[in-house]
């Protein structure tokens, strides 16, 4: 459903999915904050509150500043949502770090917001915004996908960290359809781990690479988070086929350099590694050979650097480890059915 690009946008100080209007869709400016300049820091939302009650889907995007695939997932979902015949309500965070994006960077200042929650409302400045964030916005959602890409200087597949012994997240995962699934429980201190203490069940859903529009995840993201809505019964469903198995990854490390120099890495993004083999080579500016790294355990590559300046720790790739087969700790995805709805793809 499309909206007027005069559609204004209404200030809010707290998100009560009640007082807005069913069957419509809202432009809101959630205020956390205030700059130095008395000037608010408003995060601006959508919410399409169905004509029928349902569940509350949230979706955040750009938690760091520079993590920006997330942004046009949530504004092409409201596009082609329509509220006369939604149940429930979806709100959409479209920013959520107002001064990192502003500012080209990753961090709220000097502070990653996702390793300061729940926050605190008497804290420092990073701390009071995301415990607002979360007592203005966050209690009052049912479900959680939190939109990310990978760091400034890496790449990412289109993965997906959840705790996948969790069923309601394990299922949300599996509709994302995504290349890679890595079990990670709920970690202190992120917005994920943060929702799963309320009781929420929450992913996180990394879609390629910072500071760029990535098309093909965002489109795969987008027809994800309609099975999502389909499988929630919150829009009308028709059957799509789940696609190619994603590798479901019982955890996964990083791997680091020893030293400093010019760093080139070989393996891409879901190319599969042996334990020993060889994945990245360090040299000196004059081109002598440093060190050849290799990886500890098989696994598949989840994401890496491109950075070649690398100093003394930096780090090199990002391997998933697979689970076995019908591993009895994680959810299957069979669970999910060999069909499922929501598809958008064009």
């Amino acid at each position: 459903m499309s909206m007027s690009p005069s559609a204004p946008a209404t200030v809010v100080e707290r998100f009560e999915p009640e007082e807005w209007p069913a069957g419509q869709i809202s432009r809101l400016l959630l205020q956390l904050a205030h700059d130095g300049l008395s000037r608010p820091i408003e995060l601006p939302v959508l919410v399409a509150r169905g004509a029928k009650p349902g569940p509350i889907l949230g979706l955040t995007a750009a938690l760091h500043g520079n993590e920006l695939n997330g942004i046009p997932v949530i504004r092409r979902l409201f596009e082609r949502l329509d509220p006369k015949t939604l149940r429930g309500t979806v709100v959409g965070v479209i920013v959520v770090n107002v001064p990192g994006y502003l500012n080209h960077e990753r961090g709220y200042g000097q502070w990653d917001l996702n390793h300061m929650f729940p926050g605190n409302p008497r804290g420092n400045a990073a701390s009071v915004y995301v415990s607002r964030l979360v007592d203005r916005l966050v209690r009052r959602l049912n479900l959680l996908v939190d939109l990310h890409t990978a760091s400034v200087g890496r790449v990412n597949s289109l993965y997906v960290r959840a705790d996948m012994t969790n069923p309601e997240a394990a299922r949300i995962a599996y509709l994302q359809r995504p290349q890679i699934i890595v079990h990670n429980p709920p970690s202190d201190m992120t917005l994920r781990g943060a929702a799963a203490e309320l009781g929420i069940p929450a992913v996180t859903v990394e879609i390629g690479n910072p500071q760029r529009f990535h098309s093909d995840y965002i489109k795969r993201t987008l027809t994800g988070l309609r099975a999502v809505l389909a499988d929630q019964h919150m829009i009308r469903t028709r059957a799509v086929k789940l696609g190619p198995p994603p590798v479901l990854c019982e955890r996964s490390y990083w791997t680091y350099t020893d030293h400093g120099g010019l760093l080139e890495v070989s393996p891409e993004v879901t190319e599969h590694v042996e334990a020993g083999q060889t994945v990245a080579r360090l040299t000196t500016p004059f081109g002598d050979l440093i060190a050849e790294y290799a990886v500890p355990e098989a696994g598949v590559v989840v994401g890496h650097s491109v950075n070649p300046v690398a100093e003394t720790g930096a780090r090199i790739l990002h391997v998933g480890v697979p689970a076995v087969d019908g591993d009895p700790r994680f959810h299957q995805r069979e669970a999910v059915g060999s069909t499922e709805s929501g598809s958008d793809e064009d």
